[in-house]
């Protein structure tokens, strides 16, 4: 519910700051005062579109903070975790408006875009008197408040999951069935490019070994030169050759006759350089009489690389990607093989959806229905008690026409009235009156009040037109609406100013050539003479403080009771 409100130069408000108590809050004062400023602040502070001439003159911007206590609100609380804005169980709104008319606005201090302060504010307070503003103007809001009162939300949002399941398995045969001409050629162009693929059968790592191979073939000539040169260096030039040189090296040392580390050291790494020479020269000998320079093997070789190269061109690879290219073609053929055994799959799914809906439905619509009579015939009374004698309340639950399940179940569910005989039944918004509306609202909202998840509900002026017993009857209806939900109320009626668990008095001041509102709270004495005010008008007379007296005491006794 709605905790405290911070009004900072908002139209005539200099500064405001109002700490808001459960139950039903009236707020009165003389026209022109500013009454409807809270609530305009309100309604900026919940979503509502602005312009600059919401700022106080001379000031550069207006701030709003509004604070909700969301303790025992699972909704708020749930979509605040969604959008990682949660603060435990405090919600603040808050708004800023420059004089150029840019708004900004924050959720629990993080900035959020205004969509989202209209969704958060939709969940914390419902506002009625202005027609854009009344969640009851909105389909949506009939097929939920009806659902609430019959018991029914369990079973209503089984019934959009299975019809959401259902659309989207629909979605996915028809992807698959309206495509089958496409399909059988892509099927056709799939099998021909695998077969070459498969006719290929490249392995792995079979590529490397190639382009190894023929580089080796492609230079044996210059290999095998190399390679007997360096023998006839090492061992077979009998003119001279490395291994020679060093035996005769060997022998020459071997005649000193010495013993020095020096000559000790030569001799043993001439003699390992002999060995290392001896085994190099085997090495190449091996190399020499097992290489293959084979002609034919080379060109076989040639025209396997070749055949590589073309098909990995055709399939815009690079030749090392062309056996995932396979891997990735056969995947798909599968798939699109499989399609047949899969709408099979899909229509049998549909099949079974399509019943527990129509088996689910067949519950829901039979509680709506019933739940529909009982909630017009208490709402048709209320109206009656509200001034509108003549007011009748209808549900009208039409079926739904549609190729598809509609999550909203099997029927369309709008709340009409009409207020005059003879006059058919219109939808809520098509009602002329703006009094009219406001009290059907009030009546909608005692009614469901018990089952009802918004925590916090506004009416600006629900008693234009009515007075006497009437305006005394939306006061006990609004006060027992305050008992289940925190009602605000901006009122001229002294029979329902009486009523309120809480008073807010609003004045117009002049300081210093400036005009501001200001909203106190009103209790004992100053509250009498208020409502004496209001019962009286201008001059107060000690029969008029009885008469407020009388009606504040009543309303006590009757909370006492």
């Amino acid at each position: 519910m709605l905790t405290q409100l911070s009004i900072s130069n908002f139209a005539i408000v200099d500064q405001l700051d109002l700490d808001i108590n459960s139950g039903m809050t009236v707020i009165t004062g003389e026209t022109g005062a500013g009454k409807s400023i809270m609530l305009d602040a309100l309604g900026l502070a919940t979503g509502d579109r602005t312009d600059s001439h919401c700022v106080r003159q001379g000031t550069d911007k207006a701030e709003i903070h509004a604070s909700f206590d969301i303790s025992q609100y699972a909704a708020a609380k749930e979509w605040l975790e969604e959008k990682e804005l949660t603060s435990d169980d405090e919600c603040i709104l808050r708004r800023v408006i420059t004089k150029e008319g840019r708004s900004r606005a924050y959720i629990n201090g993080t900035l959020s875009p205004l969509a989202d302060l209209r969704a958060i504010g939709e969940l914390l307070i419902d506002i009625h008197g202005q027609h854009e503003s009344q969640s009851l103007l909105k389909k949506n809001s009939h097929r939920l408040l009806l659902d609430d009162f019959s018991g029914t939300q369990k079973l209503a949002c089984e019934v959009a999951r299975i019809a959401h399941q259902f659309n989207q398995t629909h979605h996915e045969l028809d992807r698959l069935t309206n495509n089958r001409k496409e399909q059988d050629e892509r099927i056709q162009l799939l099998s021909y490019q695998l077969q070459e693929l498969e006719q290929l059968s490249l392995q792995e790592g079979e590529l490397e070994q190639l382009e190894k191979e023929l580089k080796q073939l492609t230079h044996a000539e210059s290999t095998l030169s190399v390679c007997h040169q360096i023998n006839n260096i090492c061992s077979d030039n009998e003119a001279g050759n490395i291994l020679q040189q060093l035996a005769i090296c060997m022998q020459r040392l071997g005649d000193l006759q010495i013993d020095h580390p020096a000559i000790n050291n030569t001799v043993e790494m001439i003699s390992s350089a002999q060995i290392q020479v001896e085994e190099a020269v085997g090495e190449i000998n091996h190399f020499i009489d097992h290489f293959d320079e084979d002609p034919a093997r080379m060109q076989e070789v040639d025209q396997r690389l070749s055949a590589i190269y073309d098909l990995a061109r055709k399939h815009r690879v690079q030749p090392e990607e062309l056996l995932v290219k396979q891997n990735t073609l056969s995947s798909e053929l599968e798939s699109i093989q499989f399609s047949d055994e899969r709408a099979e799959e899909f229509q049998q799914k549909l099949t079974e959806l399509k019943s527990d809906f129509q088996s689910k439905c067949e519950k829901l619509s039979k509680k709506r229905h019933s739940s529909a009579r009982q909630l017009e015939k208490k709402v048709t009374k209320r109206l009656s008690l509200l001034g509108l004698p003549h007011g009748q309340f209808i549900i009208a639950l039409t079926p739904t026409e549609s190729n598809t399940l509609s999550p909203n179940g099997a029927e369309d569910i709008e709340f009409l009235v009409t207020t005059n005989p003879g006059q058919p039944p219109r939808a809520l918004a098509k009602v002329a009156s703006g009094g009219e509306l406001s009290r059907i609202s009030l009546a909608i909202q005692v009614i469901t009040a018990q089952t009802s998840h918004i925590p916090s509900m506004v009416f600006d002026e629900v008693d234009v037109g009515i007075g006497g017993g009437t305006a005394e009857i939306v006061g006990s209806m609004l006060r027992e609406l305050g008992e289940r939900s925190q009602v605000l109320c901006v009122t001229h009626q002294p029979q329902v100013a009486s009523q309120g668990h809480q008073h807010l008095h609003v004045s117009k001041k002049v300081r210093n050539a400036k005009t501001s509102t200001e909203i106190v709270g009103l209790k004992g004495e100053r509250r009498i003479k208020e409502v004496a005010r209001m019962l009286g008008g201008v001059e107060m007379t000690e029969s008029t403080l009885n008469h407020a007296k009388e009606m504040l005491s009543l309303t006590d006794s009757k909370s006492a009771a």
